[in-house]
């Protein structure tokens, strides 16, 4: 036991020696959460800055319709004449203009609206909220058009009627938190990928010293092989444990990430995801004969499976069968257990993710016994 206690504390000390052991355990996971907060902070929250030209001269309806888009919520209309509109939007200083040609208010008094243009170079992304607004007042007026016939009369009545509506309409906005649950989900992403990588540099450390003798050495005194090992797996398990508990702190006290569910929840699905990636760590040391060797593999399967898994990406705009095929992966079930508990579900309710995490640790730990058993290679463990 004392063996082991040296040992842990000799690899803790070598690991933690070097400043760049602190960037890469601690920095990196940081550094996650500070792209996910550049990357969602300021998403959705932005006013759309749109541009009018009225052609219509002093039209009620024409004047009734610019002044409804003016109420509209995060929008901020500025008139403007067609040169300035065109030099703006190619500038980005607006992001749509609306055109009113002459015959505007005549063509929605008729009941066929028509002499309307909305004009932007950035798409539907921007458009499509102040043309579905629009589109359906100008509807309703519409509507009053055919209902007349051509009745002018009867059109002022009904139109007057309309914008003097007698009913009231209360509004409560509330509050849209989707983006900061991707946010979360996109920092939990990349510390799944740090900590992977983290938990294969510490297994490295097996080939390290096999390769310069060191594990012979150690193996001339009491400690046994498996020793050796499992203190390893405990100073990889230490690294891992903090490495969460750190980017956790960071999301919620310096961040100031609402992740929706208290960040306690958390530590147990991500530490036993840990298991797993210490356990899939092994298993590629088991199978490299080199140190190059094991980061060629870590890299061929950390990278792709992450991105297949959602942590790069919302899994929403994954096609079907990568969804399907993320099923199969480890990542994929964190990062469905951190999604469901923030839509409210108990972390006791997700005990078959759980279970699913710690099966994946179980076989990948199998596999690196099973592979260490049957090496007879001098250089490896027997």
């Amino acid at each position: 036991m004392s063996e082991m206690l040296w040992l842990i504390r000799k690899t803790l000390m070598e690991t933690f020696r070097s400043k760049k052991s602190w960037f890469t355990y601690l920095g990196l996971p940081i550094a996650g959460v500070l792209l996910s907060l550049t990357m969602y902070s300021n998403a959705g929250s932005g006013t759309i800055h749109v541009g009018i030209i009225n052609q219509d001269g002093d039209q009620v309806i024409t004047q009734d319709s610019i002044r409804f888009i003016e109420r509209l919520n995060h929008v901020e209309v500025t008139v403007v004449d067609e040169q300035t509109m065109r030099e703006q939007i190619v500038s980005g200083e607006l992001d749509s203009g609306i055109v009113f040609e002459p015959g505007y208010a005549a063509s929605v008094r008729e009941g066929a609206p028509a002499h309307l243009n909305i004009v932007s170079v950035k798409g539907e992304q921007v458009t499509a909220y102040v043309k579905a607004m629009l589109h359906s007042y100008i509807g309703n007026l519409a509507a009053i058009g055919k209902a007349v016939q051509a009745d002018e009369a009867k059109f002022t009545k009904l139109y007057a009627a309309y914008h003097e509506q007698s009913y009231k309409l209360s509004t409560v906005a509330l509050q849209n938190n989707s983006n900061v649950a991707r946010m979360t989900n996109q920092s939990i992403g990349f510390l799944i990928m740090f900590m992977m990588f983290s938990a294969v540099d510490m297994s490295e450390i097996i080939l390290k010293e096999k390769g310069n003798r060191t594990f012979l050495r150690l193996l001339s005194s009491p400690m046994s092989a498996r020793s050796y090992v499992f203190s390893n797996i405990i100073v990889s398990m230490f690294i891992l444990l903090l490495q969460i508990i750190v980017t956790l702190l960071v999301m919620k006290n310096v961040f100031g990430i609402d992740a929706g569910v208290p960040y306690s929840q958390m530590i147990l699905p991500l530490f036993v995801f840990a298991l797993g990636a210490i356990a899939l760590s092994l298993m590629t040391v088991a199978f490299a004969k080199s140190r190059a060797g094991a980061g060629a593999i870590s890299n061929l399967i950390i990278v792709p499976t992450c991105l297949l898994a959602g942590c790069f990406f919302p899994m929403e705009i994954m096609p079907v069968t990568v969804r399907n095929i993320s099923a199969f992966l480890p990542q994929h079930w964190l990062l469905d257990t951190v999604n469901k508990l923030q839509q409210g579900y108990s972390l006791g309710s997700l005990y078959l993710n759980i279970a699913i995490l710690l099966a994946f640790a179980t076989v990948f730990a199998l596999i690196a016994i099973y592979r260490f058993g049957r090496n007879n290679d001098s250089r490896q463990f027997v």
